[in-house]
Protein backbone atom coordinates (compact mmCIF):
# COMPACT_ATOMS: atom_id res chain seq x y z
CA UNK A 1 0.00 0.00 0.00
CA UNK A 2 1.11 3.13 -0.98
CA UNK A 3 2.52 6.01 1.85
CA UNK A 4 -0.54 8.07 2.44
CA UNK A 5 0.00 12.00 3.47
CA UNK A 6 -1.67 10.82 7.04
CA UNK A 7 0.63 7.76 7.04
CA UNK A 8 3.55 10.30 6.60
CA UNK A 9 2.40 12.84 9.28
CA UNK A 10 2.85 10.02 11.90
CA UNK A 11 5.50 9.10 10.82
CA UNK A 12 7.42 12.29 11.30
CA UNK A 13 5.58 12.68 14.72
CA UNK A 14 7.59 9.54 15.72
CA UNK A 15 11.13 11.20 14.18
CA UNK A 16 10.03 13.89 16.61
CA UNK A 17 9.73 11.40 19.52
CA UNK A 18 6.15 11.84 19.80
CA UNK A 19 4.87 9.33 21.68
CA UNK A 20 1.01 10.15 22.48
CA UNK A 21 -1.69 12.22 20.61
CA UNK A 22 -4.80 13.37 22.61
CA UNK A 23 -7.35 13.19 19.56
CA UNK A 24 -10.90 13.41 19.60
CA UNK A 25 -12.18 11.78 15.84
CA UNK A 26 -14.22 13.34 13.70
CA UNK A 27 -14.68 12.66 9.60
CA UNK A 28 -12.28 15.82 8.86
CA UNK A 29 -9.74 13.56 10.09
CA UNK A 30 -10.92 10.15 9.20
CA UNK A 31 -7.79 9.79 6.51
CA UNK A 32 -5.13 10.20 10.17
CA UNK A 33 -7.45 8.04 12.07
CA UNK A 34 -6.94 5.11 9.85
CA UNK A 35 -3.31 5.99 10.15
CA UNK A 36 -3.32 5.81 13.79
CA UNK A 37 -5.40 2.24 13.41
CA UNK A 38 -2.92 0.83 10.53
CA UNK A 39 0.43 2.30 12.76
CA UNK A 40 -0.04 1.95 15.99
CA UNK A 41 2.33 4.82 17.25
CA UNK A 42 2.23 7.39 18.39
CA UNK A 43 -0.76 6.22 21.02
CA UNK A 44 -3.76 7.88 20.84
CA UNK A 45 -5.35 8.92 24.25
CA UNK A 46 -8.96 9.67 23.68
CA UNK A 47 -10.72 12.41 25.58
CA UNK A 48 -14.17 13.04 26.10
CA UNK A 49 -14.38 16.38 25.00
CA UNK A 50 -12.16 18.37 22.52
CA UNK A 51 -11.51 20.67 24.82
CA UNK A 52 -10.24 18.42 27.73
CA UNK A 53 -7.54 16.69 24.68
CA UNK A 54 -6.28 20.27 24.36
CA UNK A 55 -6.04 20.50 28.05
CA UNK A 56 -4.27 16.86 28.48
CA UNK A 57 -1.99 18.12 25.72
CA UNK A 58 -1.18 21.35 28.16
CA UNK A 59 -0.86 19.21 31.06
CA UNK A 60 1.76 16.56 29.38
CA UNK A 61 3.87 19.63 27.98
CA UNK A 62 4.07 20.89 31.14
CA UNK A 63 5.08 18.09 33.38
CA UNK A 64 7.07 16.31 30.40
CA UNK A 65 9.02 18.85 29.28
CA UNK A 66 8.18 17.99 25.30
CA UNK A 67 5.52 18.99 22.75
CA UNK A 68 2.24 17.94 23.32
CA UNK A 69 0.33 16.99 20.44
CA UNK A 70 -3.85 17.25 19.99
CA UNK A 71 -5.84 16.07 16.97
CA UNK A 72 -9.43 17.23 15.98
CA UNK A 73 -12.06 17.19 13.20
CA UNK A 74 -12.97 20.48 11.87
CA UNK A 75 -15.82 22.70 12.19
CA UNK A 76 -17.18 22.14 15.97
CA UNK A 77 -14.04 19.60 16.80
CA UNK A 78 -11.38 22.50 15.59
CA UNK A 79 -13.26 24.96 17.66
CA UNK A 80 -13.69 22.69 20.59
CA UNK A 81 -9.60 22.94 20.81
CA UNK A 82 -9.56 26.57 21.42
CA UNK A 83 -9.49 27.00 25.11
CA UNK A 84 -6.55 24.93 25.71
CA UNK A 85 -4.94 26.63 23.18
CA UNK A 86 -5.22 29.60 24.49
CA UNK A 87 -4.44 28.14 28.11
CA UNK A 88 -1.32 27.04 26.29
CA UNK A 89 -0.67 30.41 24.67
CA UNK A 90 -0.65 31.87 27.67
CA UNK A 91 1.23 30.20 30.06
CA UNK A 92 3.90 29.46 27.30
CA UNK A 93 3.40 26.41 26.36
CA UNK A 94 4.75 24.25 23.62
CA UNK A 95 1.57 22.77 21.91
CA UNK A 96 0.95 21.31 18.29
CA UNK A 97 -2.64 21.21 16.86
CA UNK A 98 -3.34 19.24 14.07
CA UNK A 99 -7.04 19.54 12.87
CA UNK A 100 -8.57 18.50 9.71
CA UNK A 101 -11.13 20.73 7.30
CA UNK A 102 -13.48 19.62 4.54
CA UNK A 103 -11.83 18.62 1.22
CA UNK A 104 -10.20 21.31 -0.52
CA UNK A 105 -12.51 21.11 -3.65
CA UNK A 106 -15.55 22.08 -1.14
CA UNK A 107 -13.33 24.92 0.61
CA UNK A 108 -15.10 28.39 -0.01
CA UNK A 109 -18.41 26.67 -0.74
CA UNK A 110 -20.45 27.52 2.38
CA UNK A 111 -20.34 23.41 2.84
CA UNK A 112 -20.98 21.60 6.09
CA UNK A 113 -18.78 21.96 8.68
CA UNK A 114 -16.64 24.53 6.66
CA UNK A 115 -14.83 26.97 9.08
CA UNK A 116 -12.38 29.44 7.90
CA UNK A 117 -9.87 27.38 10.14
CA UNK A 118 -6.81 30.07 9.07
CA UNK A 119 -8.41 32.85 10.43
CA UNK A 120 -10.06 31.07 13.73
CA UNK A 121 -6.82 29.92 14.75
CA UNK A 122 -4.69 32.88 13.77
CA UNK A 123 -4.65 34.45 17.08
CA UNK A 124 -4.12 31.46 19.30
CA UNK A 125 -1.29 29.91 17.00
CA UNK A 126 -0.15 33.39 15.79
CA UNK A 127 3.47 31.75 15.82
CA UNK A 128 2.74 29.66 13.08
CA UNK A 129 -0.52 28.09 11.75
CA UNK A 130 -0.74 26.89 7.68
CA UNK A 131 -3.26 24.71 5.90
CA UNK A 132 -1.79 21.98 4.17
CA UNK A 133 -2.71 21.64 0.04
CA UNK A 134 -0.16 19.59 -1.45
CA UNK A 135 1.88 16.70 0.01
CA UNK A 136 4.62 18.52 -0.95
CA UNK A 137 4.51 21.14 1.52
CA UNK A 138 4.96 18.01 4.13
CA UNK A 139 7.19 18.01 5.78
CA UNK A 140 8.10 21.09 6.07
CA UNK A 141 4.77 22.79 7.54
CA UNK A 142 4.89 19.67 10.31
CA UNK A 143 8.53 20.26 11.38
CA UNK A 144 8.15 24.37 11.47
CA UNK A 145 5.01 23.63 13.44
CA UNK A 146 7.58 21.57 16.13
CA UNK A 147 10.46 23.56 16.08
CA UNK A 148 7.84 27.08 16.62
CA UNK A 149 5.92 25.19 19.35
CA UNK A 150 9.19 24.59 20.86
CA UNK A 151 11.39 27.36 20.43
CA UNK A 152 8.54 30.06 21.28
CA UNK A 153 6.81 27.78 23.56
CA UNK A 154 3.79 28.58 22.20
CA UNK A 155 0.83 26.72 20.37
CA UNK A 156 0.78 26.26 16.95
CA UNK A 157 -1.67 24.30 14.44
CA UNK A 158 -1.35 22.41 11.21
CA UNK A 159 -4.84 22.23 9.33
CA UNK A 160 -5.24 19.26 6.75
CA UNK A 161 -8.19 18.81 4.19
CA UNK A 162 -9.44 15.61 4.73
CA UNK A 163 -9.16 14.47 1.06
CA UNK A 164 -5.56 15.16 1.23
CA UNK A 165 -4.99 13.06 4.29
CA UNK A 166 -5.79 10.69 1.85
CA UNK A 167 -3.64 11.42 -1.31
CA UNK A 168 -0.06 9.22 -1.76
CA UNK A 169 2.77 11.50 -0.21
CA UNK A 170 5.18 12.82 -2.03
CA UNK A 171 8.65 14.57 -1.15
CA UNK A 172 9.48 18.03 -2.15
CA UNK A 173 11.50 17.71 -4.87
CA UNK A 174 14.70 19.58 -5.65
CA UNK A 175 13.09 22.15 -7.55
CA UNK A 176 12.16 25.44 -8.08
CA UNK A 177 9.32 26.58 -5.60
CA UNK A 178 9.61 23.55 -3.48
CA UNK A 179 9.90 23.43 0.10
CA UNK A 180 12.32 21.04 1.99
CA UNK A 181 13.25 20.46 5.62
CA UNK A 182 16.07 19.02 7.45
CA UNK A 183 16.10 15.91 10.50
CA UNK A 184 13.78 16.02 12.97
CA UNK A 185 14.99 17.51 16.29
CA UNK A 186 15.47 20.73 18.48
CA UNK A 187 18.00 21.61 20.96
CA UNK A 188 17.60 24.49 22.89
CA UNK A 189 19.68 26.69 23.02
CA UNK A 190 21.88 28.02 26.20
CA UNK A 191 22.42 31.75 25.75
CA UNK A 192 22.84 34.91 28.31
CA UNK A 193 23.11 38.23 28.23
CA UNK A 194 26.45 40.37 27.86
CA UNK A 195 29.34 40.51 30.04
CA UNK A 196 28.41 44.47 30.01
CA UNK A 197 24.81 43.82 30.79
CA UNK A 198 26.04 41.30 33.76
CA UNK A 199 28.16 43.74 35.17
CA UNK A 200 25.57 46.43 35.09
CA UNK A 201 23.35 44.32 37.19
CA UNK A 202 25.90 43.03 39.73
CA UNK A 203 26.71 46.53 40.46
CA UNK A 204 22.93 47.11 41.26
CA UNK A 205 22.73 44.33 43.44
CA UNK A 206 25.83 44.39 45.31
CA UNK A 207 24.67 48.40 45.92
CA UNK A 208 21.43 46.76 47.66
CA UNK A 209 20.97 45.85 51.39
CA UNK A 210 17.66 44.63 50.99
CA UNK A 211 17.26 41.90 48.12
CA UNK A 212 14.14 40.31 46.84
CA UNK A 213 14.16 37.54 44.48
CA UNK A 214 11.53 36.75 42.36
CA UNK A 215 10.67 33.85 40.33
CA UNK A 216 8.86 32.06 38.07
CA UNK A 217 8.41 28.94 35.40
CA UNK A 218 11.41 30.38 33.82
CA UNK A 219 13.65 29.68 36.57
CA UNK A 220 13.25 26.08 36.24
CA UNK A 221 16.36 25.12 35.09
CA UNK A 222 18.07 27.45 37.43
CA UNK A 223 16.85 26.29 40.99
CA UNK A 224 20.15 25.86 42.25
CA UNK A 225 21.98 29.08 40.84
CA UNK A 226 18.48 30.62 42.60
CA UNK A 227 18.94 29.11 46.42
CA UNK A 228 22.95 30.44 45.47
CA UNK A 229 21.57 33.85 44.35
CA UNK A 230 19.66 34.08 47.76
CA UNK A 231 22.62 32.98 49.82
CA UNK A 232 25.03 35.22 48.38
CA UNK A 233 22.93 38.19 48.64
CA UNK A 234 21.02 37.36 52.11
CA UNK A 235 17.65 37.93 50.36
CA UNK A 236 14.43 35.90 50.28
CA UNK A 237 12.65 34.00 47.01
CA UNK A 238 8.98 34.82 46.45
CA UNK A 239 7.20 32.43 44.00
CA UNK A 240 4.22 33.47 41.45
CA UNK A 241 2.47 30.85 40.74
CA UNK A 242 3.78 29.30 37.63
CA UNK A 243 6.70 29.61 39.45
CA UNK A 244 5.30 27.50 42.61
CA UNK A 245 7.48 24.33 41.83
CA UNK A 246 10.55 26.03 40.72
CA UNK A 247 12.41 25.74 44.50
CA UNK A 248 11.49 23.96 47.64
CA UNK A 249 9.25 25.82 50.37
CA UNK A 250 11.74 24.38 52.58
CA UNK A 251 13.89 26.47 52.71
CA UNK A 252 13.83 29.71 55.69
CA UNK A 253 14.03 32.23 53.24
CA UNK A 254 11.76 31.20 50.91
CA UNK A 255 8.55 33.33 51.36
CA UNK A 256 5.94 31.64 49.09
CA UNK A 257 3.43 32.70 46.74
CA UNK A 258 2.96 36.09 45.65
CA UNK A 259 0.29 38.35 44.63
CA UNK A 260 -3.71 37.78 44.96
CA UNK A 261 -3.43 34.34 45.99
CA UNK A 262 0.10 34.59 47.77
CA UNK A 263 1.52 34.91 51.11
CA UNK A 264 1.77 37.72 53.69
CA UNK A 265 6.03 36.89 53.98
CA UNK A 266 5.66 37.76 50.27
CA UNK A 267 3.89 41.13 50.18
CA UNK A 268 5.88 42.21 53.52
CA UNK A 269 9.25 41.24 51.36
CA UNK A 270 8.15 43.38 48.21
CA UNK A 271 7.06 46.12 50.35
CA UNK A 272 10.35 46.62 52.56
CA UNK A 273 12.76 45.56 49.73
CA UNK A 274 15.23 47.84 48.38
CA UNK A 275 16.80 45.92 45.41
CA UNK A 276 14.32 43.58 43.55
CA UNK A 277 15.65 40.57 40.98
CA UNK A 278 13.24 39.20 39.16
CA UNK A 279 14.04 35.11 37.07
CA UNK A 280 11.95 33.89 34.80
CA UNK A 281 8.66 35.79 35.74
CA UNK A 282 6.12 37.72 33.49
CA UNK A 283 3.70 38.50 37.39
CA UNK A 284 1.44 41.42 35.96
CA UNK A 285 0.28 42.39 39.40
CA UNK A 286 2.53 45.48 39.94
CA UNK A 287 0.69 46.63 43.19
CA UNK A 288 2.43 43.53 45.00
CA UNK A 289 5.71 44.19 43.66
CA UNK A 290 7.70 47.34 45.39
CA UNK A 291 6.78 51.10 44.49
CA UNK A 292 7.58 52.56 41.92
CA UNK A 293 11.26 54.17 42.50
CA UNK A 294 11.62 52.16 46.03
CA UNK A 295 13.60 49.51 44.63
CA UNK A 296 16.08 48.89 41.96
CA UNK A 297 15.52 46.52 39.70
CA UNK A 298 17.05 43.47 37.67
CA UNK A 299 15.34 40.80 35.09
CA UNK A 300 16.46 38.15 33.84
CA UNK A 301 14.27 36.34 30.77
CA UNK A 302 14.82 34.73 27.38
CA UNK A 303 12.56 36.18 25.93
CA UNK A 304 13.45 39.63 25.41
CA UNK A 305 9.68 40.14 23.99
CA UNK A 306 8.48 40.18 27.87
CA UNK A 307 11.21 41.52 29.54
CA UNK A 308 10.93 45.52 31.56
CA UNK A 309 7.21 45.68 30.83
CA UNK A 310 6.42 44.77 34.71
CA UNK A 311 8.52 47.07 36.57
CA UNK A 312 10.32 49.66 35.79
CA UNK A 313 13.61 47.88 35.73
CA UNK A 314 17.21 49.31 35.61
CA UNK A 315 19.33 46.09 33.63
CA UNK A 316 17.06 43.77 31.67
CA UNK A 317 18.66 40.79 31.17
CA UNK A 318 17.60 38.46 27.91
CA UNK A 319 18.94 35.06 28.09
CA UNK A 320 18.63 31.57 29.98
CA UNK A 321 17.97 32.02 33.36
CA UNK A 322 21.31 29.40 34.28
CA UNK A 323 23.17 30.63 32.08
CA UNK A 324 23.11 34.57 33.07
CA UNK A 325 22.75 33.46 36.78
CA UNK A 326 26.09 31.56 36.35
CA UNK A 327 27.61 34.28 34.75
CA UNK A 328 26.54 36.84 37.42
CA UNK A 329 27.19 35.05 40.60
CA UNK A 330 30.74 35.28 40.45
CA UNK A 331 30.50 39.28 40.36
CA UNK A 332 28.35 39.18 43.02
CA UNK A 333 29.48 40.28 46.99
CA UNK A 334 28.50 37.71 49.51
CA UNK A 335 26.78 39.69 52.08
CA UNK A 336 25.95 38.89 55.82
CA UNK A 337 22.55 37.60 56.57
CA UNK A 338 21.68 40.25 58.99
CA UNK A 339 18.36 41.78 59.82
CA UNK A 340 16.96 41.87 56.78
CA UNK A 341 17.36 37.77 56.07
CA UNK A 342 16.40 37.01 59.77
CA UNK A 343 12.80 39.13 59.20
CA UNK A 344 12.15 36.99 56.21
CA UNK A 345 12.66 33.86 57.86
CA UNK A 346 11.02 34.70 61.24
CA UNK A 347 7.72 36.10 58.76
CA UNK A 348 7.64 32.78 56.99
CA UNK A 349 7.58 30.82 60.22
CA UNK A 350 5.19 32.82 61.60
CA UNK A 351 3.45 32.53 58.11
CA UNK A 352 3.20 28.57 58.55
CA UNK A 353 2.30 28.59 61.84
CA UNK A 354 -0.64 30.99 61.09
CA UNK A 355 -1.80 28.59 57.97
CA UNK A 356 -1.55 25.55 60.37
CA UNK A 357 -4.00 27.04 62.63
CA UNK A 358 -6.68 28.87 59.83
CA UNK A 359 -6.63 25.34 58.32
CA UNK A 360 -8.11 24.22 61.75
CA UNK A 361 -10.94 27.06 62.45
CA UNK A 362 -13.80 25.02 62.97
CA UNK A 363 -16.10 25.02 59.60
CA UNK A 364 -19.16 23.62 58.96
CA UNK A 365 -18.93 20.72 58.05
CA UNK A 366 -15.09 20.98 56.95
CA UNK A 367 -12.35 24.37 56.28
CA UNK A 368 -11.35 24.44 52.91
CA UNK A 369 -7.94 25.15 53.89
CA UNK A 370 -7.29 21.62 55.84
CA UNK A 371 -7.65 20.07 52.84
CA UNK A 372 -4.64 21.26 51.35
CA UNK A 373 -2.85 21.82 55.19
CA UNK A 374 -3.57 17.78 55.36
CA UNK A 375 -2.50 16.98 52.13
CA UNK A 376 1.08 18.98 52.40
CA UNK A 377 2.70 16.58 54.61
CA UNK A 378 1.87 13.77 52.94
CA UNK A 379 2.81 14.74 49.65
CA UNK A 380 5.13 11.87 47.70
CA UNK A 381 8.32 13.53 46.83
CA UNK A 382 7.82 12.86 43.39
CA UNK A 383 4.10 13.58 43.11
CA UNK A 384 2.37 15.79 40.81
CA UNK A 385 0.09 18.29 41.65
CA UNK A 386 -2.91 19.99 39.03
CA UNK A 387 -5.41 22.48 40.81
CA UNK A 388 -8.17 24.14 39.31
CA UNK A 389 -9.27 28.15 38.85
CA UNK A 390 -11.20 29.47 41.79
CA UNK A 391 -10.73 29.00 45.38
CA UNK A 392 -9.18 25.94 44.99
CA UNK A 393 -6.40 28.13 44.07
CA UNK A 394 -6.05 29.85 47.22
CA UNK A 395 -5.34 26.84 49.02
CA UNK A 396 -2.96 25.20 46.40
CA UNK A 397 -0.93 28.46 46.39
CA UNK A 398 -0.76 29.27 50.49
CA UNK A 399 -0.78 25.89 51.89
CA UNK A 400 0.99 23.36 49.87
CA UNK A 401 4.67 22.87 50.53
CA UNK A 402 6.82 21.62 47.62
CA UNK A 403 10.05 20.05 48.46
CA UNK A 404 12.09 17.58 46.21
CA UNK A 405 10.64 16.86 42.59
CA UNK A 406 7.29 17.54 43.27
CA UNK A 407 5.48 19.51 40.28
CA UNK A 408 2.39 21.57 40.56
CA UNK A 409 0.33 23.68 37.98
CA UNK A 410 -2.39 25.10 36.95
CA UNK A 411 -4.18 27.82 34.13
CA UNK A 412 -1.63 30.83 35.32
CA UNK A 413 -2.19 33.36 32.97
CA UNK A 414 -5.77 32.34 31.73
CA UNK A 415 -6.99 31.02 34.58
CA UNK A 416 -10.00 28.98 32.94
CA UNK A 417 -11.95 26.78 35.16
CA UNK A 418 -11.72 22.69 34.11
CA UNK A 419 -7.85 21.93 33.57
CA UNK A 420 -6.96 20.16 36.60
CA UNK A 421 -8.08 16.86 35.66
CA UNK A 422 -7.22 17.16 32.15
CA UNK A 423 -4.02 18.43 33.22
CA UNK A 424 -3.55 15.22 35.91
CA UNK A 425 -4.32 12.79 32.86
CA UNK A 426 -2.09 14.27 30.43
CA UNK A 427 0.31 14.51 33.61
CA UNK A 428 0.17 10.74 33.93
CA UNK A 429 1.27 9.67 30.57
CA UNK A 430 4.17 11.96 30.37
CA UNK A 431 5.19 10.19 33.65
CA UNK A 432 3.31 7.29 34.40
CA UNK A 433 5.61 5.89 37.52
CA UNK A 434 4.52 9.35 39.36
CA UNK A 435 1.42 9.86 41.48
CA UNK A 436 -0.83 12.85 40.34
CA UNK A 437 -3.29 14.66 42.35
CA UNK A 438 -5.84 17.51 40.99
CA UNK A 439 -7.31 20.20 43.44
CA UNK A 440 -10.88 21.48 42.06
CA UNK A 441 -13.92 22.66 42.95
CA UNK A 442 -17.03 21.41 42.52
CA UNK A 443 -17.72 24.03 39.54
CA UNK A 444 -14.75 22.77 38.06
CA UNK A 445 -15.93 19.09 38.24
CA UNK A 446 -18.87 19.24 37.13
CA UNK A 447 -18.13 21.36 34.42
CA UNK A 448 -14.92 19.00 33.17
CA UNK A 449 -13.97 16.80 35.70
CA UNK A 450 -16.57 14.08 35.69
CA UNK A 451 -16.65 13.23 32.15
CA UNK A 452 -12.97 12.67 31.95
CA UNK A 453 -13.03 10.26 34.95
CA UNK A 454 -14.34 8.24 32.35
CA UNK A 455 -10.97 8.95 30.13
CA UNK A 456 -8.78 8.24 33.70
CA UNK A 457 -11.17 4.88 33.88
CA UNK A 458 -10.32 3.86 30.57
CA UNK A 459 -6.64 3.66 30.36
CA UNK A 460 -5.46 4.08 34.53
CA UNK A 461 -4.44 0.22 34.12
CA UNK A 462 -1.69 1.19 31.75
CA UNK A 463 0.22 3.19 34.06
CA UNK A 464 2.76 1.58 36.17
CA UNK A 465 1.52 3.83 39.38
CA UNK A 466 -2.19 3.96 38.79
CA UNK A 467 -2.95 6.63 41.53
CA UNK A 468 -4.40 9.75 40.37
CA UNK A 469 -6.31 11.65 42.88
CA UNK A 470 -9.09 14.00 42.40
CA UNK A 471 -10.06 16.11 45.37
CA UNK A 472 -13.47 17.90 45.28
CA UNK A 473 -14.00 21.17 47.80
CA UNK A 474 -17.58 20.27 47.42
CA UNK A 475 -19.80 23.62 48.72
CA UNK A 476 -22.83 23.04 46.23
CA UNK A 477 -20.96 26.87 45.46
CA UNK A 478 -19.26 28.62 42.54
CA UNK A 479 -17.18 30.26 45.14
CA UNK A 480 -14.28 32.33 44.07
CA UNK A 481 -17.26 34.45 41.66
CA UNK A 482 -19.00 34.58 45.00
CA UNK A 483 -16.13 36.29 46.84
CA UNK A 484 -15.39 38.21 43.61
CA UNK A 485 -18.82 39.69 43.90
CA UNK A 486 -18.83 40.37 47.60
CA UNK A 487 -15.28 42.03 47.30
CA UNK A 488 -15.03 43.66 44.05
CA UNK A 489 -18.56 44.80 43.77
CA UNK A 490 -19.94 45.02 47.00
CA UNK A 491 -23.61 42.37 45.74
CA UNK A 492 -24.22 39.72 48.21
CA UNK A 493 -24.41 35.97 46.57
CA UNK A 494 -27.07 35.61 43.82
CA UNK A 495 -28.03 31.65 44.48
CA UNK A 496 -29.57 32.20 41.19
CA UNK A 497 -25.86 31.91 39.29
CA UNK A 498 -24.02 30.89 42.29
CA UNK A 499 -26.13 27.19 43.58
CA UNK A 500 -24.68 24.03 42.32
CA UNK A 501 -26.75 20.85 41.91
CA UNK A 502 -25.52 18.41 44.88
CA UNK A 503 -23.54 15.80 43.28
CA UNK A 504 -22.19 12.62 44.76
CA UNK A 505 -18.86 12.99 43.35
CA UNK A 506 -17.37 10.16 45.67
CA UNK A 507 -20.51 8.14 44.04
CA UNK A 508 -19.69 8.97 40.44
CA UNK A 509 -15.88 7.60 41.14
CA UNK A 510 -17.42 4.06 41.99
CA UNK A 511 -19.79 3.69 39.31
CA UNK A 512 -16.82 3.57 37.63
CA UNK A 513 -15.34 0.73 39.44
CA UNK A 514 -12.90 3.68 40.67
CA UNK A 515 -12.72 4.54 44.07
CA UNK A 516 -14.67 7.28 45.90
CA UNK A 517 -14.53 8.84 49.40
CA UNK A 518 -16.78 10.65 51.61
CA UNK A 519 -15.23 13.13 53.98
CA UNK A 520 -17.63 15.79 56.29
CA UNK A 521 -15.99 15.90 59.42
CA UNK A 522 -12.91 17.61 59.80
CA UNK A 523 -11.52 14.74 62.26
CA UNK A 524 -11.64 12.06 58.95
CA UNK A 525 -9.65 13.91 55.83
CA UNK A 526 -6.03 13.06 57.40
CA UNK A 527 -7.13 9.12 57.25
CA UNK A 528 -8.99 9.53 53.91
CA UNK A 529 -5.77 10.98 52.25
CA UNK A 530 -3.78 8.29 53.86
CA UNK A 531 -6.22 5.30 52.08
CA UNK A 532 -6.87 7.69 48.83
CA UNK A 533 -2.37 7.77 48.43
CA UNK A 534 -2.37 3.78 49.19
CA UNK A 535 -5.20 2.98 46.66
CA UNK A 536 -4.58 1.03 43.70
CA UNK A 537 -6.44 2.64 40.94
CA UNK A 538 -7.36 6.77 40.73
CA UNK A 539 -9.51 7.61 43.58
CA UNK A 540 -12.50 10.43 43.62
CA UNK A 541 -11.99 12.51 47.47
CA UNK A 542 -15.31 14.41 48.02
CA UNK A 543 -15.15 17.01 50.80
CA UNK A 544 -18.09 18.32 52.38
CA UNK A 545 -16.59 22.19 52.84
CA UNK A 546 -17.76 25.63 53.82
CA UNK A 547 -18.50 28.12 50.87
CA UNK A 548 -18.02 30.59 54.14
CA UNK A 549 -14.37 30.73 54.71
CA UNK A 550 -12.96 33.47 53.07
CA UNK A 551 -10.13 33.88 50.20
CA UNK A 552 -8.74 37.12 51.92
CA UNK A 553 -5.27 38.23 50.16
CA UNK A 554 -2.25 39.34 52.27
CA UNK A 555 -2.87 42.38 52.23
CA UNK A 556 -6.85 43.03 52.00
CA UNK A 557 -7.34 46.94 50.42
CA UNK A 558 -9.78 48.88 52.40
CA UNK A 559 -11.95 49.06 49.75
CA UNK A 560 -12.66 44.93 49.20
CA UNK A 561 -12.79 44.76 53.20
CA UNK A 562 -16.03 47.79 52.82
CA UNK A 563 -17.57 45.94 49.86
CA UNK A 564 -17.45 42.60 51.32
CA UNK A 565 -19.22 44.24 54.79
CA UNK A 566 -21.89 46.15 52.24
CA UNK A 567 -22.68 42.73 50.70
CA UNK A 568 -23.03 41.53 54.07
CA UNK A 569 -25.33 44.20 55.24
CA UNK A 570 -27.54 44.25 52.13
CA UNK A 571 -28.80 40.64 53.06
CA UNK A 572 -26.83 38.31 51.87
CA UNK A 573 -27.71 34.45 53.25
CA UNK A 574 -24.42 33.41 54.73
CA UNK A 575 -23.28 36.77 56.49
CA UNK A 576 -23.06 35.37 59.80
CA UNK A 577 -21.17 31.97 58.82
CA UNK A 578 -18.76 34.36 56.97
CA UNK A 579 -18.42 36.36 60.14
CA UNK A 580 -18.05 33.22 62.23
CA UNK A 581 -15.32 31.35 60.32
CA UNK A 582 -13.81 34.51 58.09
CA UNK A 583 -13.04 36.25 61.30
CA UNK A 584 -12.12 33.66 63.29
CA UNK A 585 -9.47 32.93 60.07
CA UNK A 586 -7.84 36.24 60.00
CA UNK A 587 -7.65 36.27 63.82
CA UNK A 588 -4.97 33.48 63.04
CA UNK A 589 -2.77 35.87 61.15
CA UNK A 590 -2.72 39.02 63.47
CA UNK A 591 -1.95 37.06 66.24
CA UNK A 592 -0.47 33.34 65.21
CA UNK A 593 1.06 32.49 68.78
CA UNK A 594 -2.33 32.49 70.85
CA UNK A 595 -3.57 28.85 70.71
CA UNK A 596 -6.46 27.82 68.59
Amino acid sequence: MAETVADYVLKRLRDWNVEHVFCYPGDGINGLVAALGRAGAPKVVQPRHEEMGAFEAVGYAKFGGGVGVCMATSGPGAIHLLNGLYDAKLDHVPVVAIVGQVARSAMGGSYQQEVDLQTLFKDVASDYVHTVTVPEQLPNVLDRAMRTALDRRAPTCVIIPSDLQEVEYEAPAHAFKQVPSSVPGYAVPETRAPETEIARAAEVINAGEKVAILVGQGARSAAAEVMELAEVTGGGIAKALLGKDVVSDEPACVTGAIGLLGTRPSYEMMRDCDTLVIVGSSFPYSQFLPEYGKARAVQIDIAGHMIGMRYPTEVNLVGDARATLQALLPRLRRKEHGSWRRTIEQNVERWWQTMEMQAKVAADPVNPMLVCHELSSRLPDDAIVTCDSGSAANWYARLLRFRGRMRGSLSGTLATMGPAVPYAIGAKFAHPGRPAIALTGDGAMQMNGMAEMITACRYWRSWSDPRLIVAVLHNNDLNQVTWELRAMGGSPRVPETQDLPDVSYAGFARSLDLEGIEVDKPELLGSAWDQALGSDRPVVLDVRCSADMPPIPPHAEFDQMKNTMEALLKGDKDAWSIVNEGVRAKLREALPRRGK
